[in-house]
C-alpha cells in the first residue's frame, strides 16, 4: 500500500506522467538537442545544397529518435493503460482537430487542447500528446515532410510548458482561464518562431534579399534578418491567427474542457490511491443455537 500511495501522491503532485529525476534528465537533453536542431544555422554556415544533404538531414532524422527516446524514458516512468488510453482518445481529437482550419490564416484548433491537457495532466503527458497529436494528423492529411519531426517537438514543447506554469494544483475559475489565454498567445508565437526558423535558412525567400539567410555572416546579423523575417511574413499573418484560435478557444471551451478532463482524471483514479485491498473474511462456523448442546459434550 505504501508504494500505490506513494505513487498517487506523486501522480497528484507531477500529473499522469511523473517526472522523476531520470525522465526530467532525458527531457532536458533532448530539449537542448532540439534546440541545436533549430538553431544550428545561426553558428554554422549549411552545407552547399540545402536541407537535401549534410546537417539538415542528421538533425531530420535524429529529432525523431529524440521523440521516441523520451517517450520510453516518460512511459517507464508511469504511463500505465489508463494513461494511454486518455493519450490516444485526446490525440485522435487533435487529430481531427488539425484539419479543420488546415492553417488557413493560422486558424489550427488543435493547440488549445494542448494547452487545456497539458495544465491537466501535467507536464509529461502534454509532451507526449504534442508529440503523438502532430505524427498522428500528419499520417491523416498526408502531412508527413520534412517538416514534421520539428512540429512534433515544437508542440510537444507546447504541452510541456502548460504543464509547467505555476499554480496548476492550484489555481481554478477566472485566473486558471487568465494565465492559460496568455501562455497560448505566447505558445503561439513561439510556435510560429521555432518552424520558421527550421526553413527560413533553406532560402524561403530565395537569396540576396534583406530578409535572406546570409551564409557565412555572424549570429547576430543572421538572427537580425530572421526576426525582420517573421514580423514581416509571419508574426502578423499565421502566427496572429494561431494566437487569436488559441485564446478564444481557451476562454469559450476552457472551463468546460478542464471540466471534463478533471472529471476523466477522477475516474481513471489518476489523483488519488486505489481502493485498499482487504485480506479474505476467515470463514468460522455459526453459532450453536440457544440450549443446544455443545458438541464438546456430545
Amino acid at each position: 500500500m505504501s508504494g500505490t500511495k506513494a505513487r498517487a501522491s506523486t501522480r497528484a503532485r507531477h500529473g499522469v506522467v511523473p517526472l522523476g529525476l531520470r525522465p526530467a534528465i532525458v527531457l532536458t537533453l533532448a530539449s537542448i538537442a532540439g534546440l541545436v536542431a533549430f538553431f544550428w544555422p545561426l553558428f554554422v554556415a549549411p552545407p552547399a545544397g540545402g536541407a537535401a544533404t549534410g546537417a539538415p538531414v542528421i538533425f531530420l532524422t535524429i529529432l525523431p529518435v529524440l521523440v521516441l527516446v523520451v517517450t520510453a524514458e516518460l512511459s517507464s516512468g508511469g504511463l500505465d493503460s489508463r494513461a494511454v488510453a486518455v493519450l490516444g482518445v485526446l490525440a485522435a481529437v487533435g487529430a481531427a482537430l488539425r484539419p479543420l482550419g488546415a492553417g488557413t490564416a493560422g486558424l489550427e484548433p488543435v493547440f488549445f487542447l494542448l494547452v487545456l491537457a497539458g495544465w491537466v495532466f501535467g507536464a509529461g503527458f502534454g509532451f507526449l500528446l504534442g508529440a503523438v497529436t502532430l505524427f498522428t494528423s500528419a499520417l491523416l492529411t498526408a502531412g508527413v515532410g520534412p517538416w514534421l519531426p520539428y512540429q512534433m517537438i515544437a508542440a510537444a514543447w507546447v504541452g510541456l510548458g502548460a504543464g509547467l506554469l505555476p499554480g496548476r494544483r492550484r489555481l481554478r475559475g477566472r485566473a486558471e482561464i487568465l494565465l492559460l489565454c496568455a501562455y497560448g498567445a505566447v505558445a503561439a508565437q513561439i510556435y510560429g518562431f521555432l518552424l520558421n526558423m527550421s526553413g527560413w535558412p533553406w532560402g524561403v525567400l530565395g537569396t540576396g534579399t534583406g530578409l535572406s539567410y546570409l551564409p557565412g555572416a555572424g549570429p547576430l546579423e543572421n538572427l537580425h534578418r530572421f526576426v525582420v523575417f517573421t514580423l514581416a511574413t509571419s508574426t502578423w499573418g499565421f502566427d496572429l491567427g494561431r494566437m487569436l484560435t488559441n485564446v478564444a478557444l481557451i476562454a469559450l471551451t476552457g472551463p468546460a474542457v478542464i471540466a471534463a478532463l478533471r472529471r476523466a482524471a477522477r475516474k481513471a483514479r489518476f489523483d488519488v490511491a486505489p481502493l485498499p485491498a482487504f485480506a479474505p473474511a476467515v470463514l468460522r462456523p455459526p453459532p450453536e443455537p440457544p440450549g443446544a448442546t455443545p458438541a464438546l459434550s456430545r
